[in-house]
């Protein structure tokens, strides 16, 4: 590179998300210590908040069937009611924290209740 040139990448929403969530991909045996062939992922972001939710679950049972998320657990409200899990991805140590599906639907039923209530 040539002395005082700045080599500039500018991106936007779309780009950023596809960026965040592709190093996600990349690095999610790391982050998550799981196979990448053995799990379906999930991943919401929260633009006005600046926060982004990713989520992976074992994708077949002992049988080979496929386990799909269950629609009562929505990423989008996980993002308002679960906390940090970690202050960096960079840290030492585990980043993540394990929910059952059953704890993430109760979450997710309990916001749709909060936010029922909020509107009348």
């Amino acid at each position: 590179m040539k002395e005082k040139t700045v080599r500039v990448i500018k991106i936007g929403r779309e780009a950023l998300y596809e960026f965040l969530y592709e190093n996600m991909i990349s690095e999610e045996e790391t982050l998550l210590q799981v196979s990448a062939t053995e799990v379906m992922n999930h991943f919401a972001m929260d633009w006005e908040r600046g926060e982004f939710i990713f989520m992976a679950h074992k994708a077949e049972d002992a049988d080979g069937e496929l386990i799909p998320l269950p629609k009562e657990i929505q990423p989008e409200t996980l993002l308002k009611v679960l906390p940090e899990t970690a202050e960096s991805l960079l840290e030492r140590g585990k980043v993540y924290r394990d929910y059952s599906f059953e704890e993430l639907k109760e979450l997710c039923g309990e916001n749709e209740d909060n936010e029922d209530n909020d509107g009348k």
